[in-house]
C-alpha cells in the first residue's frame, strides 16, 4: 500500500497559498488535475478572480470543476502517479453552508460530505495538495451564520491537517512549515 501523500496549504486572503500550491504541484513532475470548488456566478469581481487563477495555471493541467460532492470528484480523478490540487476548501464549505437558489442549509448533509471527503483522502493513491483559508485569527464574527461558517471551517481545517503528511501556513507569500513529512 502506498502511504498517503497529502500536503495542506493554509493562509489568509492574498497570502500566496494558491501560488505556493500550484508550484508544489508543478514541481511534483506528475500529471496534475486541478479541482476547482468555486461556484461561478454573475459576480464580476469574483469572475475576474477565477479568470486570474485560470490564466496562471499551466494549460496541460486537467481541470475538474467540483460541486458539493468533492469526495466524488477526488475519487473520479484519483490515480497512482498523479497529483490532485484542490483549491479550495473554503469555497467548497461556502457552497455547502450557503447553498444556491435558497436551498435549506443541512448540517447533516455537510457532516456527511466532510466524512466522505476524509475517506476519499485516506483512500487516495494520488499526491494530494489541498488549499484552504485560515480565517479564525480575528475577532468572533457577528451573526449566527457567519459564526457557524468560521467555526465549521476551523473544524474542517483541523480534520484535514490531522490527515496531512505536510502542512504549510502562508503569510505574506512566505511558506511556514507547520507539519513536515514523518512528523505527527
Amino acid at each position: 500500500m502506498t502511504p498517503r501523500d497529502l500536503t495542506f496549504v493554509l493562509g489568509g486572503a492574498r497570502s500566496g497559498k494558491s501560488v505556493h500550491a500550484e508550484r508544489l504541484a508543478d514541481s511534483s513532475t506528475l500529471p496534475v488535475t486541478y479541482i476547482a470548488t468555486a461556484r461561478v456566478s454573475d459576480d464580476v469581481e469574483f469572475s475576474a478572480r477565477i479568470a486570474h487563477h485560470r490564466e496562471r495555471r499551466p494549460a496541460h493541467w486537467a481541470l475538474h470543476e467540483a460541486g458539493v460532492d468533492l469526495a466524488g470528484a477526488v475519487a473520479q480523478v484519483d490515480a497512482p502517479g498523479h497529483c490532485i490540487l484542490i483549491d479550495c476548501l473554503t469555497l467548497w464549505l461556502a457552497n455547502l453552508l450557503c447553498p444556491a437558489e435558497g436551498e435549506a442549509v443541512s448540517l447533516d448533509r455537510y457532516h456527511a460530505q466532510v466524512t466522505a471527503l476524509e475517506a476519499a483522502f485516506v483512500d487516495a493513491h494520488s499526491k494530494l495538495i489541498v488549499v484552504s483559508n485560515e480565517i479564525g485569527l480575528g475577532v468572533v464574527p457577528l451573526g449566527a451564520a457567519t459564526r457557524l461558517y468560521v467555526d465549521e471551517l476551523g473544524r474542517l481545517n483541523q480534520r484535514i491537517a490531522a490527515l496531512s503528511t505536510q502542512a504549510t501556513m502562508m503569510v505574506a507569500g512566505l511558506p511556514l512549515a507547520l507539519k513536515t513529512a514523518g512528523a505527527a
